[in-house]
């Protein structure tokens, strides 16, 4: 089933929530982007929820606007600092005088594993879904952490999956090969969903997943007033953010738009292994950066450090993430 992307209409009211970058200026006649909405005051760090959770080192609560939502601990991948993955080419001197700078580790790049939990009204919410037991990750804690969370696998009602790769479809079965959610819907963009058919190593996924998939077009509006998908070109054929909420009360959930909180962040045009199409990806990214730094939004980052909350900050011509103080 293809959803209809959004009217122009509906477009304008959710104040140029769209990021979609491409490596070529549009066409004559296609109708400009709108500018960038003014920036709007917001908080310095998420509202903590009524309700935490039991104590749970995976587990994050918070708040966006008057919905629930919880960070959710999958786990973690390590990345060697050996200039094929992130910064492609560079000297690994080059990454390592970053990392030193921020006193992280100059030898391995870290990269969390966090899907998020929102509960809006009767629906709950879950976006991506971690990877599992994949071999390159040290996961497989997001059904713990969905329960300390206080929610069971069966009352998940909508998943989002920003794109295809298996950190963020490699929960959707257990071990088993049974859908691990069996209540949800699967919401991917269409693109995407073609993309991962392909995919020599995913039928039975595909199988599997088939009957509960919803498709839909980049930027549009999934949940009227809650969900609407953000399109970030170039990472995959149809890679998306999501924006939650509304207003000031937005969160900003970004896929895999950026990897890494100092990488990603401060040198967003390097080269990432995993971007499919990277120069549209290097544009997007930063594009993203760009207008999240200037409207001030709160953002979700799947692969920082966890909860992976917080906001970018122009510094030049470059970024720099800010974590929440509450965590991120």
């Amino acid at each position: 089933m293809t959803r209809r992307p959004l009217s122009l209409l509906i477009a304008a009211l959710l104040a140029g929530a769209a990021v979609s970058a491409c490596s070529r200026p549009p066409a004559a006649d296609q109708a400009a982007a709108p500018a960038p909405a003014a920036a709007t005051p917001a908080p310095a760090e998420a509202k903590p929820a009524d309700a935490a959770p039991a104590q749970n080192a995976d587990v994050f609560a918070f708040r966006i606007g008057a919905l629930q939502a919880f960070a959710l601990k999958d786990g973690d991948i390590e990345v060697a600092n050996d200039g094929k993955t992130l910064g492609v080419g560079r000297p690994p001197a080059e990454v390592a005088a970053l990392l030193s700078a921020a006193g992280q580790p100059t030898d391995v790049l870290h990269l969390s594993i966090q899907p998020l939990l929102v509960r809006a009204g009767e629906r709950t919410l879950l976006f991506d879904t971690g990877a599992a037991d994949a071999s390159f990750a040290k996961a497989g804690r997001l059904p713990a952490s969905l329960r300390a969370a206080g929610a069971e696998p069966g009352q998940v009602t909508d998943i989002f999956i920003s794109h295809g790769h298996p950190d963020h479809v490699g929960g959707l079965l257990d071990r088993a090969g049974a859908l691990a959610f069996p209540n949800a819907t699967i919401h991917l963009t269409s693109a995407e969903w073609a993309s991962l058919k392909a995919g020599a190593d995913n039928a039975k996924l595909v199988a599997a997943i088939a009957p509960k998939v919803q498709t839909f077009e980049p930027n549009a509006e999934l949940v009227p007033g809650v969900v609407a998908a953000v399109a970030v070109d170039g990472h995959t054929p149809g890679h998306s953010a999501y924006r939650i909420g509304s207003g000031a009360d937005a969160l900003l959930y970004i896929g895999d738009s950026a990897h890494h909180s100092i990488v990603s962040v401060q040198r967003p045009d390097w080269t990432i292994q995993y971007d499919g199409d990277a120069p549209k990806a290097q544009a997007s990214r930063r594009a993203l950066l760009k207008r999240a730094a200037a409207e001030n939004l709160h953002v979700y980052a799947v692969h920082f450090p966890f909860p992976g909350l917080g906001r970018f900050k122009a510094e030049g011509d470059s970024f720099v993430w800010v974590p929440d103080r509450s965590g991120g």
